[in-house]
């Protein structure tokens, strides 16, 4: 009980905005919130002078407030008042063991008083509280975190002890290799062949599937000791499939010599493969010359996307009128800043077109953007030149836009 009281108490202590509330909480029901105005300065005995007093023979021998407070069916009323700029405000709390009809009278009763000392004042109820629902929202949360501490420690399953057990054999089953340190499997000195991974947790995922001949570089910088065992063993170096793999893999063809290279599924890492993720990627390695092809591949298309970026149909779209026309005409249409068409002449005299016309921003033509067109349409300020085709062009302005539209015209030749 004296527990219940403690708790109880507490909650309605920081209800009440932190004010201690010295009542029998045992037996409150209700707590009755309200705010005060007042229009000077006014201190916490002005307050509870003024409810006591102007309150007092309004509602009866029943309900007055000394009496009720004398016999424990009024709790301590709590007063906080802040004064600032020659005016009072505050609030004020009350905790009640009447029921709710009478609760209800005496709060109201409040709203009567308009002076505390010599201060014209309001005082508003803002609302009646149940404390009975405090206690059952307290119940509730204390029992759900009864419940959830029943269940931390639980008795583990079979698999888990399994599972546990094996984990540590496999932690004692990882040794040290070489004056580095690396985490290795326990047949990395005695085996003909060697698998290369990246980490610690990489070698425990192979001891875990019964491969004990793996060895961890630890980083992106390839230890002196990996260097001389791929000098003596067949060396399969296992990366994530991920850039990171990519980085270590290429650095690892720098410094050793390595034979094939297996791949975690993209996006993947070795550490968190299943048993037949692992074996099926290693099953699928390949030798390193296919591998250094792959990357060498991979690298000239990233550089030709970003040479020669693909143009965006959006800007074309502004320019359909004159492009569904052009496609084997050898005309060009020279067009001003709004795209209104001041000139169109044949691709043969483009350039002498361009020297000879004021205003031209945009060129939209049936033919291959030279050099030549480029450096004439800087020298104009052209912002843009359109073609079919871009031919090579050794120096690109920045302030000039370069567009084909020949590839769209080979995809979807009805467009436009």
């Amino acid at each position: 009980m004296k527990r219940e009281k403690t708790v109880i108490g507490e909650i309605i202590r920081k209800k009440a905005g932190g004010a201690r509330i010295k009542t029998d909480i045992g037996t409150t029901k209700y707590l009755v919130y309200a705010t005060i105005d007042a229009s000077g300065v006014v201190e916490r005995p002005d307050v509870v002078g003024a409810i006591f007093g102007q309150t007092e023979g309004l509602l009866g021998d029943d309900l007055d407030l000394r009496e009720l407070q004398r016999t424990g069916r009024i709790g301590r009323i709590s007063v906080t008042v802040n004064s600032k700029n020659g005016r009072s405000r505050g609030a004020i709390t009350i905790p009640s063991s009447l029921d709710k009809i009478e609760t209800a009278v005496l709060g109201a009763s409040l709203e009567t008083i308009d002076r505390v000392g010599p201060c014209e004042a309001r005082i508003t109820v803002t609302k009646i509280e149940d404390v009975r629902t405090l206690k059952r929202n307290y119940v509730v949360d204390r029992a759900k975190e009864l419940v959830r501490s029943m269940f931390t420690e639980v008795l583990p399953e079979s698999q888990e002890i399994t599972e546990e057990v094996k984990e540590s054999v496999r932690i004692k089953e990882i040794s040290k290799y070489g004056k580095d340190s690396l985490p290795a499997g326990p047949n990395i000195a005695d085996s003909d062949a060697i698998i290369v991974v990246e980490g610690r947790a990489d070698v425990l995922t192979l001891l875990k599937y019964g491969i004990r001949n793996a060895i961890a570089v630890e980083g992106t910088s390839i230890p002196k000791a990996i260097v001389d065992l791929s000098k003596e063993k067949t060396v399969t170096s296992f990366v994530d499939g991920d850039r990171g793999g990519e980085l270590i893999l290429k650095e690892l063809m720098q410094v050793a010599e390595v034979d094939y290279v297996a791949r975690a599924p993209s996006g993947k890492e070795v550490e968190d493969l299943t048993k037949k993720e692992t074996v099926k990627a290693l099953r699928n390695k390949i030798p390193v010359e296919q591998a250094m092809n792959e990357l060498f591949e991979k690298h000239l298309k990233e550089e030709s996307q970003k040479e020669t970026p693909k143009p965006k149909r959006k800007e074309l779209d502004k320019l359909k009128e004159y492009i569904q026309k052009l496609p084997g005409t050898l005309d060009a249409y020279l067009l001003d800043e709004k795209l209104n068409l001041k000139i169109k002449v044949s691709v043969r005299d483009l350039v002498d077109a361009i020297s000879l016309t004021d205003d031209v921003k945009t060129v939209v033509f049936d033919g291959v953007v030279t050099q030549r067109l480029v450096d004439v349409a800087v020298e104009r300020g052209i912002d843009c030149l359109v073609g079919i085709k871009i031919g090579n062009i050794a120096k690109k302005p920045i302030k000039l836009k370069i567009l084909s539209f020949g590839d769209m015209v080979e995809e979807q030749s009805d467009l436009y």
